[in-house]
Parts: structure tokens; sequence; C-alpha cells
């Protein structure tokens, strides 16, 4: 028997086995419909970032862990937060908690990336639905990298809130863990000399990550000097002081952050001698128009800090959506950004009492930018300082984790359409019954909403925010904490949280068969 024979008989034996199997496993053609559509599908696996939360010994931080409940996931799942290393300037481990608290774990936290056993996890949720949270003090508190997977995976949400009673950045910080990306944006940072600024870069997987770091003020890119090709360790936290790439000092400063190889977490740590201090989380990407929300109605400055990274300028209208409508700042209708270069206003006192989110749309040509605000409240020794990044909408739904029975509140802003969103009030972290209320969002407003709080409360709760109809809705959650005559605050944006997933429908098809 020739090669051409057997080569025959072998194709017609996988065919009939093909086919057979496709006869077996073929849809009912009698079935109404048969087109291939999505479904949305509940994700199955999430990764979440958290930089370390301060080197101040007086340091108080709070970790809340959120999962909301979701239909069509499994009785399966787990959602874990362990200890990073953290990388000191010279590349050392910078702490070294074998107790697996505090730092490296054992193995894990070895930079080539191998080891006996990971380290022992910090905290690991108990159930959807209901918020855990775990407190630390100090300056041990390590940076965590987390997953969840199964019921746990869809729209896992990690806070973390530090209490600094003194010193530079004190005041309240807070800051949504972040998932592990390859590019990220950050309009609002600072090189100057009151400002110690630190672009934290968190590893969460086995190899090595390789990274670099551009940063672009009102001239253009900053000539730095150890920017380029920044190794971040596995499972480590390598805290980059800004002020440490260039040397020019500069207040309004856009970093951005690549990935060459691999993917890190990246946020930005903004500390300032007198106005406090607080986490600067990425902006969305660059688009043609943008929204900034949730600025707080008693902020006493409010500065716009933009960059247009492509090559053409940029020319923005500058709307505040108020309660009432969207008004024009005095004096501030249009903001121009030359490409490649940071460009920045300060809009006083433009709230006036009111609650208000700041959207930006192109006068005529869309160029993509991306933004930021730097908000202060409090007068003199009594100020503090929290950013606001431009965000994604809230989308199908969205949520934020660590609210207190006093000093919170929400804020939705429906840009463009009117909206009803609701709003879910979880159980309480140590007790309470969830509830639920519905908002409707005029267009072009900002409502800062009384949203619901479990009943029996005890402890802390989550808040989801679920879009019902209309037009997109963005929304930031504000927690204030009066500390000794310190205004503190922070503010967390509340984008959609990709929970769920489009995965097409599958027919068999023989022609691919076919040479």
């Amino acid at each position: 028997m020739n090669r051409t024979t057997l080569s025959l008989i072998a194709c017609a034996t996988a065919l009939a086995a093909v086919t057979g199997f496709a006869a077996v496993t073929s849809p009912d053609t009698s079935a109404p419909d048969t087109t291939a559509t999505a479904a949305e599908l509940p994700v199955e696996r999430t990764s979440l970032t958290c930089p370390t939360p301060s080197v101040s010994d007086l340091a108080e931080t709070t970790y809340t862990s959120f999962t909301p409940v979701t239909k069509g996931t499994g009785s399966d799942g787990k959602a874990e937060l362990r200890p990073a290393v953290t990388e000191s300037a010279d590349g050392e481990d910078a702490k070294d908690g074998k107790d697996g608290k505090t730092g490296k774990a054992s193995g894990k936290g070895d930079k080539d990336g191998k080891g006996e056993k990971e380290a022992k996890a910090f905290l690991t949720a108990k159930e959807p639905g209901k918020p855990l949270a775990e407190d630390v003090s100090g300056s041990d508190s390590p940076a965590l990298v987390g997953t969840a997977d199964g019921k746990f995976a869809p729209g896992w949400t990690v806070q973390q809130t530090t209490e600094v009673a003194a010193g530079t950045g004190r005041g309240l910080l807070g800051a949504a863990c972040t998932a592990p990306d390859t590019d990220f944006w950050f309009p609002g940072a600072s090189t100057a000399a009151d400002r110690t600024d630190y672009v934290h870069l968190v590893n969460p997987d086995d190899s090595a990550a390789v990274v670099d770091i551009e940063l672009y003020g009102r001239d253009g890119a900053l000539e730095t000097t150890t920017g380029e090709g920044i190794t971040v360790a596995p499972h480590s936290d390598d805290p980059v002081l800004l002020s440490t790439l260039t040397t020019e000092k500069l207040d309004n400063v856009t970093v951005h952050v690549s990935v060459r190889s691999g993917r890190v977490g990246a946020s930005v740590q903004a500390l300032d001698d007198k106005l406090g201090g607080d986490w600067l989380g990425a902006s969305v990407d660059p688009a043609g128009s943008l929204v900034i929300p949730g600025i707080p109605k008693d902020a006493t400055a409010v500065r716009l800090i933009a960059f247009a990274p492509g090559d053409a300028d940029a020319d923005l209208k500058v709307r505040l959506a108020s309660p009432t409508g969207q008004i024009t700042p005095a004096g501030n209708e249009t903001l121009h950004l030359k490409a490649g270069m940071t460009g920045a206003v300060d809009l006083g006192d433009v709230m006036r009492g009111e609650p208000g989110s700041l959207v930006l749309t192109p006068t005529g040509r869309s160029v993509p930018v991306v933004a930021a605000v730097r908000v202060v409240r409090g007068k003199g020794a009594g100020q503090e300082t929290a950013f606001i990044p431009a965000t994604r909408p809230v989308g199908t739904r969205a949520t934020v984790v660590d609210n207190r029975a006093k000093g919170t509140t929400l804020s939705l802003t429906a840009p463009f359409g009117a909206a009803e969103v609701k709003v879910t009030a979880s159980a309480g972290s140590e007790g309470g019954t969830p509830a639920t209320k519905s908002f409707t969002i005029k267009a072009g407003t900002t409502q800062q909403v009384e949203a619901p709080v479990p009943s029996g409360l005890k402890g802390t709760y989550a808040l989801t925010v679920e879009s019902v109809s209309g037009g997109e809705v963005h929304g930031a959650r504000t927690i204030t904490d009066a500390q000794d005559g310190v205004s503190a605050f922070t503010v967390q944006t509340l984008p959609d949280d990709r929970g769920t997933v489009a995965v097409p429908k599958a027919d068999q098809d023989l022609s691919v068969l076919q040479q």
C-alpha cells in the first residue's frame, strides 16, 4: 500500500470521526433562532493589586473586600489577598515579613519567583454580598496581590483606606485596588519641592515585569535619568520617587507608565507637606470627551490638569454639571492643550456650596486626552487634598466599599442624557440588612443622592450602582473624617466593574475541513 493510499484512508477516517461528533452534538435545527449571538456571562477570574499604603508609623489602614451577588455563577470560588515584597530604592527587599503579614513571603516574594510555599493569605473573603474588613497599623503594612475566582470574581472590589495623624501627607488616603494592566496615565502628579510623589508598581505575576516611566510637564517630555527599563520583581511592589527621575521641579506633571513585558498595577501616592495627600488613580484611557465626577460641594480649591498624548493639539469645552444643569466656569470656558504638554487651570472655589462634576468635550475636532482634578477642602492649617481622575461610566454595575454610617456621600451625574439607576447598600461587615433605592438623574446634572444605608448597620458597607435606563451615568463616593481640625477626606470613582463578558455562541462548521 503506497503513501497516497494511506493518506486517503487517514483523511477519510478523520473526516468520519469529526462528522460523527458533529452529528451527535449538532444543535436542534427546529429551534427558532440559531444565529450566533453573544451571551453576557459572569467573569470567572479577577486579579487586583494594592500598593503599600504608607511609610508612616502613625498610619492606620483598613482593607475592605466585597463581591456583589451575581446571577449565573456557580457555588464554588474564593477571593484572597496575599502580601507582596516591597522593594527599596537599591532594589533590596525593604520589608521581610516572614510571618506572612508584613512583607516578604517565603518563596513567592523571591526575585526569581521560586520558593517553597506561598505567603499566608492576609484576607480571605467569606461570602458574596457581605464586605469583609481587616485592619493593620504602622509602616509595616505590605502591598497586596489578590485573585478571585468562581462566584467571587464578578465585580470583586477591594478598598484600602489609611488615616495618617501627622507629617507629610497627613489626613485620609483612599484607593481602590487596581487590576494589573500594561498602560496607565496619571495627570496631576508633581515633582515640586513641597510634594513627595511615588508611583507604585505592583507585579502580581511569577515573572518579572519591565516598565518605562515617562514624565510630561508644561513644556513637554522631561528628561529622566532612570525611568526606562525598570525591572519589577515577581510578586513585589516597587515604589519609585518621581523627584529622583528628573531635576525639574514642577507643580503639574503627567506620568505615563507603560509596560514592555509582563503587567503591573500602578497608582500614584501624592503627599504634600502642608495640604495632606491622597492616592491619584489612573485616568480613563485617552478619549475626546471626559467626565470627572463627584467634586465635593465644600471644595475650597479645584485644579484641572489635562494632557493630550498624541501629535495633535486639543481644544476642550469646560462645563460644570451642577444640581440644576451645566454651567460654564467664569473665565475658563475652554482649555487649550498643546500636544505632549501638560496643561492646568485653577478653578478656585468654583463649587460655591453645590456638588458638581466637570464635563470636558471637544470644541471642534475630537482629540484624545486624559485628565484629573486636585481638590482641596478646609482652610489654613486644616486643609486636605484629594484627587479625582476622569473615569468610565457606571455602565452595567459599579461598586465602592468601606462606606460608613456617617461621613459618606454619593454623587451621580448624567452628563449627556437623563438616566435611572438603582443603588444597593450591602449588609454591613459586622451586621445589617441590605437596602435599595432608585434615582432619576436629570440630563446635564450632578446629584448628591441620599444613598441607602443597611438597617441595623454594624461596621462598614458596600454601595453598588446599577444602570436601569437612559443615558450614561458617572459616579463618585466621598468619605469625610474630621481629624484634629483637618478636613480629612478621600474620593473614589465608580467605573463599570466589568463583571460580565460577552461570550459568542458557536455552531459546528465542517467547511473548515475543506482545502
